[in-house]
């Protein structure tokens, strides 16, 4: 996930009480509905198996939307489970950065709501702290004045999930915590520390090698560090291993990503020195 971090002037709280449901958003598919006579209900597996299914067609949006409807079931038919309400987290972000004309406030605080729920039915759960981590990072984009609370809360939940079980998502806690670092202003505004972000990016790299998002944020750490030559050979890196990842759907968004930071490290290799 690539974030657009600002901070604004005022400090809205980025929590809110967490909810007792995780509703879906306006404009999601209806949760599947209930079945008839004698047919038993699916279990929440099944459920889960299926809308890991449709999620796996993306960019096609209306298999993402069944798919948060699945989770979202799934969320519901097993009240201790948070694979359904962190894999609605996931849905609705991809659906924030995707879906044309997608009304991307509602659906971020429909993301974390569904983040809090998880972390309230599971507090140790490094998973629930990573999807709400995510939640908070989405949300400090789209309602700029909770960034101040949210990015903080967000390195917390991200460093906790990452102590919990690093391999989650590819290394996604130190991945995504390094973007953050890198990306976030430093104090007294906000978490920013290249130089932290730079060794966050390194462990992701080193736990999962050949998931290319990784060597993308390290890429981009040494960017931000003053190595715009390493930078640029690691985001070339990067694009090579996304080519190489045949079928994958978000094969072309990790290519062009990798692509624009390439040039960018480019750029910056050419550039004159700071005065």
């Amino acid at each position: 996930m690539l974030l657009v971090l600002a901070i604004a002037v005022s400090c809205a709280p980025a929590l809110r009480a967490p909810p007792k449901a995780a509703p879906a958003p306006a404009g999601a598919e209806p949760a599947p509905s209930a079945p008839r006579g004698g047919e038993a209900a699916p279990s929440a597996a099944a459920l889960l198996e299926e809308a890991r299914t449709r999620f796996a067609r993306r960019p096609d949006v209306e298999q993402v939307r069944k798919a948060e409807a699945l989770f979202l079931a799934a969320a519901a038919a097993d009240p201790s489970g948070v694979d359904g309400l962190a894999g609605a987290v996931e849905t609705r972000i991809w659906r924030i950065d995707h879906e044309r004309g997608a009304d991307r406030g509602a659906l971020a605080a429909s993301a974390l709501d569904a983040g809090q729920a998880c972390v309230a039915r599971a507090p140790a759960s490094a998973r629930c702290d990573y999807a709400l981590a995510l939640a908070l990072g989405m949300q400090a984009r789209e309602r700029r004045g909770t960034a101040l609370d949210g990015l903080k809360k967000m390195v917390e939940h991200l460093r906790r999930a990452a102590a919990a079980e690093p391999t989650l998502d590819d290394a996604g806690p130190a991945r995504v915590l390094a973007i953050v670092l890198v990306r976030a202003p430093a104090w007294p505004l906000g978490p920013g520390d290249p130089e932290a972000g730079l060794e966050a990016a390194r462990r992701a790299v080193a736990l999962a090698p050949a998931y290319p998002p990784n060597t993308l944020a390290l890429a981009e750490a040494l960017v931000a560090t003053g190595s715009p030559a390493e930078g640029r050979a690691a985001a070339e890196r990067g694009v090579a291993l996304a080519r190489a990842r045949t079928g994958d759907p978000d094969a072309p968004e990790w290519i062009r990503d990798g692509e624009a930071l390439a040039a960018r490290a480019a750029q910056a290799e050419v550039a004159p020195p700071p005065p």
